[in-house]
């Protein structure tokens, strides 16, 4: 019985050590470039570079370059018939190129959508509906930073004609 157990055991670990070691392209780096948006883009910016550089996959003198666009936008989000809560819907909306510079052509374009919603107070001079979108937008850009980055691993760098 200590036997299976131990088998089922080390089974399970490879598997877990098998998916947790993926690599994106070992050989192929990315640079970053103008990211729009205001202060979320400079969020965005710093979320990409922290990801890009943890990969191992920065660098600033690289031929494919990474264009980013990031905007937020909000609007009322009615979840029922009677209406007994108000709720905000903030999506983020990203917009991702990668171009390779050296010929001038476009490797991937994509758009990532996400959204979350919360329940707001009735006035805006409540704090806690700033902090509520603040936090949203944050949690918002990092997912799709990850959806990005999850993306990286299946392309190929060959220039869509």
């Amino acid at each position: 019985m200590f036997k299976i157990k131990l088998l089922i055991l080390l089974l399970t670990s490879s598997f877990f050590y098998s998916c947790a070691n993926q690599q994106i392209n070992s050989g192929q780096k990315y640079s970053l470039a103008y990211v729009g948006g205001g202060f979320d883009g400079l969020l965005l910016k710093n979320y990409l570079l922290s990801s890009l550089k943890n990969l191992d996959i920065y660098n600033p003198n690289s031929n494919y370059q990474i264009n980013a666009n990031i905007n937020h936008s909000s609007g009322l989000y009615i979840t029922n018939i009677n209406n007994t809560s108000d709720r905000e819907k903030i999506t983020t909306n990203l917009s991702i190129q990668i171009i390779d510079t050296l010929s001038q052509c476009q490797i991937l374009n994509e758009q990532i959508n996400v959204s979350q919603f919360y329940i707001y107070a009735s006035s805006d001079k409540f704090l806690s509906n700033q902090t509520a979108a603040r936090e949203i937008k944050k949690d918002n850009t990092e997912s799709s930073v990850n959806r990005f980055i999850n993306k990286l691993r299946t392309i190929d760098n060959k220039c869509d004609e």
